[in-house]
């Protein structure tokens, strides 16, 4: 698994929906996979009709956004292709990169195998143009940038992280419920939030979050370089004492302290719990507050805290990239820059909750204005604008991080199955050393 395993089975409302990554697969080899540069060159004096591929995954809300874009651009026809999950979207671009054809015009990239991509750099378009400057984060830009300094992806979407709660059982435990109470409740460290569940558990049944899991995913996106080299992209992993400090934490917290559901996200029996008061709190990118509205439908007492233990935290989150293979580089280039417009990602935001990654859309007052009927009204966007400038720490993630990453999330599911963490621990050091 991924930090984000493959969500098939979750439920979500017709207005929201995730762009989530999914199960890692083993890497593909990629052999000879030269890009078709007479077509490119064809194209750019191309004034007819032209017919664009998209390739997504998920939904990043383009649904409506596609018609727009052809009416304003009538000589272009925009096929959307679109993967059920990351992980399909994933094999789908490696293979058809490696065979050197059948490559999307425009193919959205997830940030969990963005670097991945980036070792073949040379074999997508270089999108750097005075007309994006300064359209995105800092932070998300430099993530796309190869090491020859050109910008490979145009972000979509960011997950900035809040805290999700139920007040009506804080309540009911006689804590704190209102957001702004229950921020303060929570404290700013991971310990604070951790003291805070011991002290909802002394007066309640309901565990306090759903997993170490994903309790993991929102510390681990903390730490610089957690488990690689950024010089070299070696496996340093297994050496961090940062990853180990937070792994006994969570077993402290989770196991010992008896704060976790454990339930592991996308499984049936966490779907379900969302109707079974499963848990209290979980963490919240932007992306998951439609998850929890289409698993709770019905159930009154969801609200958003504005905090983040530890400050800001991101986790997800998307690029859109123009392969060499296409025949039509500079249209492809132009849509793909049209649905990253801050115009357009507010829409997508307010259509599946994909929250927007450019810095003029964080203080559009239309997105500021968007509230959530069903987080009791919380004002949604200006929370996570609010979170999204928090977040300082942009984690290194190599060609190695989508397997190292799974292996832990593997640890951490044994621990909640009932296996002893130092054994699990041994486990997930033997097979990250074993990665090479």
């Amino acid at each position: 698994m991924t930090a984000r395993p493959t969500p098939t089975r979750s439920r979500r409302p017709r207005h929201w929906h995730a762009t989530i990554a999914t199960a890692a697969v083993a890497a593909l080899a990629l052999t000879g996979c030269g890009g078709d540069s007479d077509g490119a060159d064809d194209a750019a004096g191309d004034d007819g009709p032209v017919t664009l591929t998209l390739a997504t995954f998920n939904q990043f809300g383009y649904d409506d956004l596609i018609p727009e874009f052809e009416a304003s651009h009538p000589n272009i026809t925009v096929e959307h292709k679109k993967a059920a999950t990351s992980n399909e979207a994933r094999d789908n671009f490696f293979t058809r990169l490696a065979a050197g054809s059948g490559m999307a015009d425009v193919e959205a990239v997830e940030v969990d195998w963005l670097p991945e991509m980036l070792q073949y750099s040379d074999k997508l378009s270089d999108l750097t143009s005075d007309d994006v400057a300064g359209r995105w984060l800092d932070w998300k830009t430099a993530a796309a940038t190869d090491g020859e300094g050109r910008l490979i992806g145009y972000g979509t979407d960011i997950g900035p992280e809040a805290i999700c709660y139920r007040a009506d059982l804080f309540e009911k435990a006689g804590l704190p419920s209102e957001r702004e109470e229950v921020a303060a409740f929570f404290g700013d460290t991971w310990e604070s939030y951790f003291e805070a569940g011991r002290k909802f558990k002394a007066t309640s049944d309901v565990p306090f979050f759903d997993s170490i899991g994903a309790t993991y995913q929102g510390m681990v996106n903390q730490v610089p370089a957690a488990y690689e080299n950024p010089d070299d992209d070696t496996v340093t992993a297994t050496d961090n004492p940062e990853v180990k400090a937070i792994y006994d934490q969570l077993v402290k917290a989770g196991i010992e302290d008896g704060l976790s559901a454990k339930l592991q996200q996308w499984g049936d029996d966490w779907t379900a719990s969302f109707q079974k008061d499963g848990f209290a709190t979980m963490l919240c990118p932007g992306w998951m507050l439609g998850v929890i509205e289409g698993n709770a439908e019905g159930v009154e007492g969801w609200d958003v805290a504005n905090t983040f233990p530890g400050g800001g935290g991101n986790w997800g989150g998307s690029y859109l990239v123009v392969p060499d293979q296409s025949e039509h580089p500079e249209q492809a280039r132009e849509l793909a820059a049209w649905l990253t417009a801050p115009e357009q990602q507010i829409k997508a935001f307010k259509a599946v909750g994909t929250f927007p990654s450019q810095t003029e859309a964080l203080d559009s007052p239309d997105l500021q204005s968007v509230n959530v009927e069903f987080f009791n009204g919380a004002p949604t966007g200006q929370i996570l604008a609010e979170r999204a400038k928090a977040v300082t720490v942009s984690p290194y993630k190599g060609a190695h991080y989508f397997a190292v990453n799974d292996a832990m999330q593997q640890a951490l599911t044994r621990i909640e199955q009932g296996e002893d963490p130092t054994t699990s621990w041994d486990k997930w050091v033997a097979e990250v050393k074993s990665m090479g």
